[in-house]
C-alpha cells in the first residue's frame, strides 16, 4: 500500500505537469523516462543498496567534520558565549558555518574546482538525458552555489538562452539547495545524508519537470562548456577566500533576518487566528493548523503516513509561504518524535528555494545579468515555482518508493 502510495504521487505530479504544459506535444518523452530512471536508480543506490548508503554516510560525515572547524573562528569571535553550558543557539551555531563555507566555495570557485566539477557532471547528465548542455550545467551548478550566485557560472550563456532553456535554469534554481545553506538545514536537525541526495537528485529531477512543462520547441546551438570560467573580480586565492566568506555574511545576516520576521510572523498571525477561532468555538485554531489541512493532501501522496501527514503538511506550507530555512527550524526539532518514513519524504520535500520571496531573488540576479530579459524572468516565475515545489515533490514521492 505504501509503495503504491507513493506511486500515485508520482503519477500525480507528472499529469499536473502535463496538464499545465505549454507544448504537450513536444515533449521529448525520452527525457522524462531516462531522468525518472536516473532518480531511482540513484535513490536505490543511497538508500537500498548497503554499499552506496555507507558511501554517502562517509561523505555526510567528512563534511561534518569539516564544518565542525568554523567552531573554532566563533569561538574565538565570541568566547564563552560559545560554550556547552549555554547549548544549541541558532546565531552561533549555524550562521557562522555559512560564513565559513562561504569563504571555502569561493576558494574552490576561485581555483576552477567547482567549475571543473559542475563541467564533467552537466556534460553527463546532458548526454544521459537529451538536455542541451547549457541548463544541464546549471542544474549542477546549483548543487553547489545558491540561486542568485549560479548566474555568474554560465553569464556570459543567459543572453542567448531559448524560452525552454531559461525556465529550465529557473526551475532548477527553485529546487536546488545551495551547499552553505543546505549545512545548515542538517545543523536544525534534518539528516544529513538524505539532504546531499536531494541536493544532487534535485539536479536531473529539475529537467524532468521543466522539460515537461516548457519543452523546447526552439533550437539551441550553445556548448555551455564552464571550465575555463574564472573569478574575474578576485585579485589571489586569498581574496577569493575574503570575498567568499563576506558573500557567506551576507547571506547569513539575510538568514537571521528572515527568520526572526518570519518565526514572529508565524507567532503573532497565529495568535489572531487562534483569537477568532475562539469567537466560534475553536480556540485551537492556529496558522500551522491551516497550513497542515491545506498540504496534508500533498504530504499523503508524497508518502508520508496519513497519521502524520497534517504535521508534515504543517512544515511544506511554511516553505512554500516562508521559506524553507523557517520549515526546517520546525521539522528539526520534531525528527525524533516522527516516524522514520514521514523523516526521510519530508526531509526531501522540503530541500528546495521553491517559496514566493525566491521569485524575487531570481528576478534580481538573472535580471541583472541580462536586463533585456528580465520582463520574461518575471513572467515565468511563479510557474518556475511550481515547477521547482513538483521537483522537490517527486524526489520525496520517488524515495519514498524506495523506501518501502
Amino acid at each position: 500500500m505504501e509503495r503504491f502510495q507513493g506511486l500515485l504521487g508520482v503519477a500525480a505530479i507528472f499529469g499536473l505537469a502535463i496538464l499545465i504544459s505549454r507544448h504537450r506535444s513536444a515533449i521529448k518523452w525520452r527525457t522524462l523516462g531516462v531522468g525518472l530512471v536516473v532518480q531511482m536508480a540513484f535513490a536505490f543506490l543511497v538508500l537500498k543498496w548497503e554499499p552506496g548508503f555507507q558511501a554517502l554516510k562517509w561523505f555526510a560525515d567528512q563534511i561534518t567534520t569539516a564544518i565542525h572547524f568554523a567552531d573554532e573562528g566563533t569561538k574565538f569571535v565570541f568566547g564563552p558565549l560559545m560554550s556547552e553550558k549555554v547549548g544549541f543557539v541558532f546565531a552561533l551555531s549555524v550562521l557562522p558555518v555559512i560564513i565559513f563555507l562561504g569563504a571555502l566555495i569561493g576558494l574552490l570557485y576561485y581555483l576552477r574546482v567547482i567549475q571543473l566539477f559542475v563541467d564533467i557532471l552537466g556534460g553527463a547528465i546532458s548526454k544521459v538525458m537529451g538536455t542541451s548542455k547549457v541548463e544541464s550545467v546549471w542544474a549542477s551548478t546549483v548543487i553547489f552555489l545558491g540561486q542568485s550566485e549560479a548566474p555568474l557560472v554560465i553569464a556570459p550563456y543567459l543572453p542567448r538562452l531559448t524560452r525552454s532553456e531559461l525556465f529550465a535554469c529557473m526551475t532548477g534554481g527553485f529546487a536546488s539547495v545551495a551547499g552553505s545553506t543546505l549545512i545548515g538545514y542538517s545543523l536544525l536537525g534534518a539528516p544529513l545524508p538524505y539532504l546531499l541526495a536531494a541536493a544532487v537528485m534535485n539536479a536531473p529531477g529539475s529537467l524532468i519537470i521543466a522539460k515537461a512543462i516548457m519543452p523546447e520547441t526552439e533550437k539551441s546551438d550553445l556548448d555551455a562548456s564552464v571550465r575555463d570560467v574564472r573569478d574575474e573580480e578576485s585579485e589571489n586565492a586569498i581574496d577569493a577566500l575574503g570575498r567568499g566568506a563576506l558573500a557567506g555574511g551576507k547571506l547569513a545576516v539575510i538568514i537571521g533576518c528572515l527568520l526572526i520576521a518570519f518565526v514572529a510572523l508565524i507567532a503573532f498571525a497565529s495568535a489572531i487566528v487562534g483569537g477568532i477561532g475562539s469567537w466560534f468555538g475553536q480556540p485551537d485554531l492556529s496558522l500551522e493548523g491551516i497550513f497542515g489541512w491545506l498540504f496534508a493532501p500533498v504530504a499523503w501522496l508524497a508518502g508520508v503516513p496519513w497519521s502524520e501527514a497534517t504535521q508534515a503538511g504543517n512544515f511544506l506550507g511554511q516553505k512554500t509561504v516562508l521559506n524553507e530555512f523557517v520549515a526546517y527550524s520546525n521539522f528539526g526539532p520534531q525528527v525524533p518524535n516522527l516516524d522514520p518514513k514521514t523523516v526521510l519524504v519530508t526531509t526531501f520535500a522540503l530541500a528546495g528555494f521553491a517559496n514566493f520571496a525566491s521569485i524575487a531573488i531570481q528576478i534580481g540576479s538573472l535580471g541583472s545579468l541580462v536586463p533585456e530579459r528580465r520582463g520574461q524572468v518575471a513572467q515565468l516565475g511563479m510557474l518556475a515555482l511550481l515547477g521547482g515545489s513538483l521537483t522537490n515533490l517527486l524526489n520525496a514521492s520517488i524515495v519514498g518508493i524506495i523506501a518501502s
